[in-house]
């Protein structure tokens, strides 16, 4: 059920949620916490749906603050869903134009579930500190997606600078399957340390650059970020050990290959997450993530090169 609000305020926002409730049922009950989406007009659609998707495993109440034109009369257009339109959720999207687009914080107060969880998703790098903004104050866990950046490395880069705990992106998601299979591998014998590491990404996968991060933290030896062509995503990472190197490479969008010494090659499937999947990820954790933290503190302790040096290296020796 969707209802229109044009030219409202939060008290009549609240009303219609309560009007709707009764009318829909017990659809809305079980909610695990409040998501609050900033977006604006060119990403709204896909942030919405992207939040109704994930809800359908994190049932929440949904509210989408979407920035109008911030020279227009300050004005709240509102729309209720709930039901089928909204996941499992109830969804209020928000429509800010004029002056009242600087507060959002104070737009969603009145419209928090009490005694619950708030999450801050902002489907883009966010604002340069997210802590300190009038929505991000509210929230326990602040949400990013820097590869919706123009410049997602630079965009990350920032964020590791205005980096308070709360702070996740989802292209730290991004890599949960790709360390779940690289620590699966070093749990197998032989039980040798790793020399060196080399993470091969796209050169804007801010991705590779916060596992690489992750491997230099976790195993204590330099680690070689390589950077591949533009838009590729993850694409290989090969641990060099005494007994032979162990090397996962996608070399699909959606299949991948593990490889190791006194094991056949194993196939496993490794597509890309979908942004619903990846925001679902980051929702299973609601508490500060320390190992984010430092995979994305430790970037730095990587050294890089491109894939054509890293080519002409392997050819001179």
């Amino acid at each position: 059920m969707i209802v229109d609000l044009p030219s409202c305020n939060t008290r009549d926002i609240s009303k219609q949620l309560l009007r709707l409730r009764s009318q829909v049922g017990a659809v809305t009950l079980g909610r695990v916490m409040t998501l609050i989406v900033v977006t604006d007009e060119a990403h709204a659609d896909a942030a919405i749906d992207a939040a109704a998707e994930a809800s359908r495993e994190h049932p929440s109440r949904i509210l989408a603050l979407v920035s109008g034109h911030r020279r227009a009369a300050s004005r709240l257009d509102a729309q209720v869903r709930v039901g089928g339109e909204a996941g499992v959720s109830e969804l209020v999207v928000m429509r800010m134009y004029g002056e009242l687009a600087r507060h959002g914080g104070s737009i969603v107060t009145p419209l928090l579930l009490p005694d619950s969880a708030v999450v801050a998703w902002w489907p883009g790098a966010g604002e340069t500190e997210l802590a300190g903004s009038s929505v991000g104050s509210l929230a326990g866990r602040r949400i990013t997606d820097v590869s919706l950046d123009k410049n997602p490395r630079r965009a990350l880069a920032r964020r590791a600078e205005n980096y308070t705990p709360g702070d996740t992106d989802m292209a730290w998601s991004r890599t949960t399957r790709w360390r779940a299979l690289l620590a699966t591998a070093l749990d197998q014998s032989p039980f040798e340390s790793v020399d060196s590491v080399t993470v091969t990404g796209a050169s804007d996968s801010a991705s590779a650059d916060l596992l690489g991060g992750w491997l230099a933290v976790r195993l204590r030896c330099p680690v070689r970020r390589v950077s591949a062509a533009a838009g590729r995503g993850l694409v290989s990472v090969r641990m060099e050990r005494a007994s032979g190197p162990i090397v996962l490479e996608r070399a699909t969008d959606d299949q991948a290959t593990l490889t190791q010494p006194g094991h056949q090659p194993r196939p496993f499937p490794l597509p890309r997450p979908t942004t619903a999947q990846a925001l679902s990820e980051e929702l299973r954790h609601l508490d500060k993530d320390e190992v984010y933290r430092l995979a994305l503190q430790n970037i730095g302790l990587m050294r890089t090169t491109s894939a054509a040096k890293q080519t002409s290296s392997s050819k001179s020796t």
